[in-house]
Parts: structure tokens; sequence; C-alpha cells
């Protein structure tokens, strides 16, 4: 096994200018999708200027989607693309020069977040960036405090079609999207939903100040009001579907027409521009209010479905 590893490790050294990158959380396949995109030169979308080196697992024991994926994701990053898989965040922080924040659950984010912030190196802290609202400010606040740059996005804020879809004039937005919940997120659609919602603020921004939400067992379709009179909607569908949008203007309607969700290579773009310049491509008051929309959707779901300000 160790002849393998070596193997792995020589086929993919890059140049010595490359940014080492750093894993925290091996339970999503978005590790190893990051990996196969900017560890190997061969991989047709393939982004050069940075490269994984170290992992350190996490894992969460009471939910199947990480306990199941954990060990095979690391072993994975190990065998093929010569990630060394380290036993701690503290150990991981002395080998890396920024991080990705990948555990696929959002409740240990702030704590991870924590100990990789006393490194004062930026991150990128995959969806969900937590699963509270609170969770959510307190990893704000900490980043100030540390002084580490860091930004949260779907990649779904990048997929191909979304810059055609920005109207002059926009008045409205309606996305759409899959909805499956997970019992232990104690905001719900911070587990899958949140995709849905970051395809709604990519196009609207802030601004949204009061949510209605109507829930049903196999749909539910969440509205916001703007500030400006504007009107934001996200329906999600249970158990899944494709991504899609469609935008409003006085003048023109326009449709996703297809699916939204066109991998990761240009998320990863962004990811990697920002380690390399410290500027974030998302505004923090923007990944905030995504968390205060998704609260006051948790709030208006527990009232009924009545009309529930943002706090």
């Amino acid at each position: 096994m160790r002849f393998f590893i070596c193997l792995a490790a020589l086929a993919f050294s890059l140049s010595a200018a490359d940014l080492r990158l750093g894993i925290v959380g091996t339970d999503t396949s978005h590790a190893v999708a990051f990996a196969s995109i900017l560890n190997n030169p061969e991989s047709k979308n393939y982004i050069p200027g940075a490269r994984i080196v170290a992992a350190y697992k996490g894992g969460s024991a009471d939910l199947p989607e990480s306990s199941g994926r954990v060990e095979k994701y690391a072993a994975e990053l190990q065998s093929k693309y010569g990630v060394e898989i380290v036993p701690d965040i503290a150990t991981l922080m002395t080998k890396v020069d920024a991080v990705l924040l990948e555990s696929v659950d959002g409740r240990p984010h702030l704590a991870q977040f924590r100990e990789i912030a006393k490194g004062h190196k930026p991150v990128f802290i995959d969806k969900p960036l937590a699963s509270t609202l609170a969770d959510a400010r307190e990893i704000a606040r900490l980043a100030r405090e540390n002084n580490v740059k860091w930004f949260s996005s779907s990649s779904l804020r990048y997929g191909d079609g979304m810059p055609g879809l920005r109207l002059p004039g926009l008045s409205g937005v309606m996305a759409w999207g899959p909805g499956p919940l997970e019992e232990h997120h104690q905001l719900d659609l911070t587990w899958y939903g949140i995709h849905t919602v970051e395809i709604l603020y990519t196009l609207m921004g802030t601004g949204c100040e009061e949510v209605t939400r109507t829930f049903a067992p196999d749909a539910e379709v969440v509205t916001g009001r703007w500030k400006d009179g504007r009107v934001g909607t996200v329906r999600l569908n249970r158990p899944y579907s494709t991504f899609g949008v469609t935008a409003f203007s006085p003048k023109d309607i326009r449709s996703s027409g297809k699916e939204l969700n066109s991998g990761y290579k240009n998320l990863l773009v962004e990811i990697v521009k920002f380690f390399q310049t410290g500027v974030s491509p998302v505004n923090e008051a923007e990944t905030l209010e995504i968390f205060a929309f998704m609260d006051a959707a948790q709030r208006s779901r527990e009232a009924g479905g009545a009309p529930v300000k943002l706090r």
C-alpha cells in the first residue's frame, strides 16, 4: 500500500508554487471531486494553482450519510491523490496554506472552524455554513476576531446558466430544487434546501424582510418579500428533482430551461482565486441573510405558515 501511495503522490506532485490545501471532513463526495479537479493535471476540468495535500477525516457517528462514507473517501484521497491523512485539525494547519471545510454535517462546523481559526489561514466552508443562524453568526464573529478570510457557497451559485438570468430591472425570482430533510438539522433547509435558497439570493441579493412557508410532505414553498417590493420564491420537491429558476422583470421573463447543476469546476475557480487574493466572491452579509431567511422559514413552518420577519 505504501508503494502505491508514493506512486500517487509522485503522479500528482505539482508546481512548488501551488497553494497547499487541507480538507476538514472526508465524509462527502465533494472531497474526492475537488481533489480530482485540483490534483490531477490530466483531468479535463483541471484547475492549476492549488492542490490538496492533507485531510482530517472528521465525521458524525449519528449521521449515516457521514459515518458511512468518511473512511471510504479518506482512503480514496490517500491512495488515488496522494493526500496525507492527519489525526487532528491542529496538525492539518501546520501543513497547509488554506482550508476546505467540507464536513457534510453542518452541526460540527462551528467547533471545527474554531480550531481552524487558530491558524489564521483562509477558509472555504462548504454548504451548509452551519446548522443554525446562531452558529453561522458565531463563525462570522470568530473569523473577524482571528482575522480569518472566509466564504461559503453552494456550487449552484456558479452554474453555467446563472449569468444569463441577471435581468435588468429584476422584479422577482422563482427557484426550485430537491428538498430532502435530515432529522438532526435544526434548520431543516440547511441540509439540502440551501442550494435552492442560494440560487434565489444569487439573483435577488439581500434585503428580504419577511418570509412565509407552506409545508406539505412531498413539497413546500417558501416566499420572501424584499424591502423594495420584490418577491422571491423557493419551491422544494421531495424526495428529489432537478434545479431550475425563472427570473422576472417588467420587460422579460427568462427561465434556466435546463439543469442548473453544472458541477464543481466553476466554484473551484472562485475558491482558488479567493485563496490567492484573499478577496471573497460572496459578501458575508449575504451569506448570513441566507441563514436568516432559512431561520424565518423554519419559524413560519412552526407557526402554521404565518408570515415571519427575519431576525
